[in-house]
């Protein structure tokens, strides 16, 4: 089955040629949600993704299995449980079930300061 347009043009990778080739977040005003932004190269096979974000202390306080995504720009939002502990940092791996090919972990590190009026 073919999720992409047929006039894309784009050339979709093998699994073994598949990778993570843009990760990003952006807090939310309220300092509790963050905007994942997560590109992956155009694929024949959907990959599965991983994703987790630790705060300073290296502890884990939100993640999230992305399954044979349906495409390869993905958009998501995570909670930030807990107290803000500064500087947080986004892991993603992306990978193939039953001892598939992985990609190499990307990593994003930011600091979350919400706004006082933001509810």
């Amino acid at each position: 089955m073919d999720f992409f347009f047929p006039e894309d043009n784009l050339t979709r990778a093998t699994p073994e040629e598949t990778h993570i080739t843009s990760l990003t977040a952006e807090a939310w005003p309220d300092g509790h949600r963050l905007r994942v932004n997560l590109e992956v190269t155009p694929f024949q096979k959907r990959p599965y993704i991983e994703v987790s974000l630790k705060d300073a202390g290296g502890g884990e306080v939100a993640s999230t299995s992305i399954v044979e995504p349906m495409g390869w720009k993905l958009e998501f939002t995570m909670h930030i449980r807990g107290e803000l502990r500064n500087p947080y940092t986004l892991d993603a791996r992306l990978y193939y079930p039953d001892d598939g090919p992985t990609d190499e972990p990307h990593s994003f590190t930011f600091e979350v300061h919400p706004q006082d009026d933001a509810n």
